[in-house]
């Protein structure tokens, strides 16, 4: 009777041991995904290192931008985009923040044209 008790605890450990893997896995992989979004920068908060960009569809989007944050085209994401401008931004959120880790602006041409 023993010997069953045991092996029962062994196995409920088991597998709660497999869940607890599983779950943490997802969790990781879902903090190492990169979003990309596409749209105009409506506001810069320079003091707060963020941006504002609304999409085609209207939905907005507050992504904030680091040291680490590279910009194509340009030196710092900070002093190089600006309101208006027409932006691609890869991202990554943890915990509902989003934090740019590209900034890709449109040439001027590329602009005026997708206006």
């Amino acid at each position: 009777m023993l010997s069953q008790l045991k092996w029962r605890v062994a196995i409920l450990a088991a597998v709660a041991f497999v869940f607890t893997a599983v779950a943490w896995q997802t969790a990781s992989a879902d903090e190492d995904l990169v979003h990309i979004v596409k749209g105009t920068v409506k506001s810069v908060g320079k003091a707060s290192k963020t941006m504002l960009v609304k999409t085609a569809d209207g939905t907005e989007h507050t992504i904030k931008w680091t040291d680490k944050t590279t910009m194509e085209g340009g030196k710092d994401a900070g002093e190089d985009v600006r309101e208006g401008s027409k932006v691609t931004v890869k991202y990554t959120e943890k915990a509902g923040e989003k934090t740019a880790v590209g900034v890709k602006t449109a040439a001027k041409a590329t602009a005026k044209a997708v206006q």
